[in-house]
C-alpha cells in the first residue's frame, strides 16, 4: 500500500518552519530552521550559476562534491556537473554546458551577474531572483535569464521550484544534443552504478529504459548514511516539449533536457532543436522534490500531481 504521509506533510508545512535567506560575497546562503541548507553560487568567476549542496530535511548530502570540495570515495568525473544548474551544451554554436576553466571544450560561453532581484526568508518559503547575462567567447551578450528559486521549508521533505526565463538578446538556436539542460549532480552512493535506482512516471527503471525517454517525472533514490533517500525532479506542464527527455545516468548525472530528440532516439532525421526569435522570451519550471524513501514511500506521483494542480 503506497503512503500518502509526505503529501500532507508538504500541503501543512510546520508552523515552526524558518526559512533565512542571506546575501554575501558570489553566493547567497538558505537556512531552513536554522540550519544550512544551501548556497546559491552567482557565477563570480563567469561560470555557470548553481545551487550546493542539496540536502534531506535529516541534513543528509544528496549532491556530490566535487569539485567544489573533495569527499573520500566520491567520483571525479564531469567536472562541469556542479550542485544543482541549468545550461545548455550549444546555444547557437556556444557551450554553456561546460564553462569551467580547467575545462577542454570549444566556443565556451560564460555568465555574468546583472543583479539580485530579490533575497527574501520566510515562514513558508524563501525566494531568490537574480538576473545574469550570457555571453559569447568573444564576450559579447546573446541572452539575459531571470532564474527565480523558491525554498519550501517541511519536515520531512525539501522543495525547491526552479524558474528560468531567457530573453533572446538575438535569435537564439538550442541544438540538438544530449548535453544538457536542468541537471543534478548526485552524491556518488545514490548512482545506479552504486546500487542507487532511478524510476519515471511510467514505472520504468534502469538508465537503460529512462535514458532518453519522455516522462513528466523521474526520481533518483538509492542509500546514504544507511539511510534510504531520494530526489525527484518534475517537469512542469507549461514546459516546452512536455514531458521532456530524461539525461539520467547511472554514473550520478540526472538531467531533464528537452532538446536532446536526435541523440535520444537515434533517429537521425530527427532534429530537437528551438529557436527563440530575438526580443522573444521562453520559461522553463521545474519542481525538485528531496524525500526520505524510496519513490512509493514518497508518494512522487501523488507530489507530482499537487504540484502541476497549484494555482
Amino acid at each position: 500500500m503506497i503512503r500518502t504521509s509526505f503529501v500532507i506533510v508538504f500541503a501543512t508545512l510546520s508552523l515552526s518552519a524558518q526559512v533565512k535567506i542571506t546575501q554575501g560575497t558570489g553566493r547567497i546562503s538558505v537556512e531552513i530552521d536554522g540550519r544550512p541548507y544551501t548556497d546559491y553560487f552567482l557565477s563570480a568567476d563567469g561560470n555557470k550559476p548553481y545551487v550546493y549542496p542539496l540536502r534531506t530535511a535529516s541534513g543528509i548530502l544528496v549532491t556530490r562534491h566535487f569539485p567544489m570540495e573533495e569527499a573520500t570515495g566520491e567520483t571525479h568525473d564531469h567536472p562541469h556537473h556542479r550542485g544543482m544548474f541549468f545550461a545548455h551544451g550549444d546555444i547557437s554554436g556556444v557551450n554553456f554546458w561546460a564553462t569551467e576553466a580547467n575545462v577542454k571544450a570549444p566556443n565556451k560561453g560564460s555568465m555574468v551577474l546583472k543583479k539580485v532581484v530579490e533575497a527574501k526568508g520566510g515562514a513558508k518559503s524563501g525566494t531568490i531572483q537574480a538576473v545574469f547575462d550570457g555571453l559569447d567567447p568573444q564576450g559579447k551578450p546573446m541572452m539575459t535569464e531571470t532564474r527565480t528559486l523558491t525554498f519550501y521549508p517541511g519536515s520531512e521533505l525539501r522543495v525547491i521550484d526552479f524558474e528560468i526565463r531567457i530573453k533572446a538578446l538575438r535569435e537564439l538556436k538550442f541544438v540538438d544534443t544530449k548535453e544538457g539542460t536542468f541537471g543534478i549532480r548526485l552524491a556518488t552512493p545514490l548512482s545506479e552504478d552504486k546500487g542507487g535506482k532511478m524510476v519515471n512516471a511510467e514505472g520504468a527503471q534502469t538508465e537503460k529504459n529512462v535514458w532518453g525517454k519522455q516522462s513528466p517525472w523521474v526520481d533518483y533514490f538509492g542509500t546514504l548514511e544507511d539511510q534510504t533517500v531520494g530526489v525527484a525532479i518534475m517537469d512542469n506542464p507549461s514546459n516546452p516539449r512536455h514531458p521532456t527527455y530524461w539525461h539520467a545516468r547511472a554514473y550520478g548525472l540526472f538531467a531533464a533536457n528537452p532538446f536532446g530528440v536526435r541523440d535520444f532516439t537515434g533517429d537521425k532525421t530527427r532534429d530537437g532543436s528551438m529557436t527563440v526569435e530575438a526580443g522573444k522570451s521562453v520559461t522553463f519550471r521545474y519542481r525538485v522534490v528531496i524525500h526520505p524513501g524510496d519513490f512509493q514511500t514518497a508518494n512522487i506521483a501523488s507530489l507530482y500531481q499537487q504540484y502541476t494542480s497549484k494555482k
